[in-house]
């Protein structure tokens, strides 16, 4: 009994967001965050729960029923194909990629007090690179965040963004923007060809 006892205290603290989403007292909303990268068949299991709004805990031989159906929100990058049958119950919405205005609102939140003018070139430069064509992934906000981050902590000149040389395609610490070895070679190789036609 001991032993069952200290399982059952080890598993109750551990709870997963979904136990904790259906005991929850109050009106619960829960967040799977890029259900695209699970294993195949979770999106088919969380179904399976979802639509009964209860789940076994098999260890403690406990059923955990909802008490209240929470608001579920999945975010997917779509990178894989989910199944039909768990599409079919979801309600699509599409965000769009931030626009200048939403990604220095973003900026503001993160860097406070950092340097207008500096935001402003490497926006330029970010979306830049976002246009490229052939870009095997596109830099997200994330990457950009990253990169001010980066230009801040090695006190980059502002005249090394202002007065970019289009013989160097390839932005300055590109590494927290360009998260591919081909879209590195990409950058370089347009380097070079406007170092040939310079």
């Amino acid at each position: 009994m001991r032993v069952a006892r200290a399982q059952t205290n080890r598993l109750t603290e551990r709870l997963n967001k979904l136990w904790e989403a259906f005991t929850s007292s109050e009106l619960p909303v829960l967040l799977i965050d890029e259900i695209d990268k699970a294993d195949i068949e979770f999106p088919n299991d969380l179904l399976q729960e979802l639509d009964r709004m209860s789940f076994d805990v098999y260890e403690t031989r406990q059923r955990i029923a909802a008490k209240d159906r929470p608001i579920v929100v999945i975010t997917s990058n779509n990178e894989k194909e989910l199944p039909d049958a768990f599409l079919r119950r979801c309600f699509f919405h599409y965000i769009k990629f931030p626009d200048r205005e939403t990604m220095q609102a973003i900026i503001d939140v993160h860097f406070p007090n950092i340097q207008k003018l500096l935001v402003s070139k490497a926006m330029d430069i970010f979306y830049d690179v976002r246009e490229v064509p052939g870009l095997k992934k596109k830099p997200s906000t994330s990457e950009l965040l990253d990169w001010l981050k980066l230009l801040l902590n090695e006190d980059m000149p502002l005249d090394v963004l202002q007065n970019r040389d289009p013989t160097k395609a390839i932005p300055p610490l590109h590494g927290a923007l360009l998260k591919n070895e081909q879209d590195v070679m990409l950058f370089e190789k347009l380097a070079f060809m406007a170092r040939r036609q310079g």
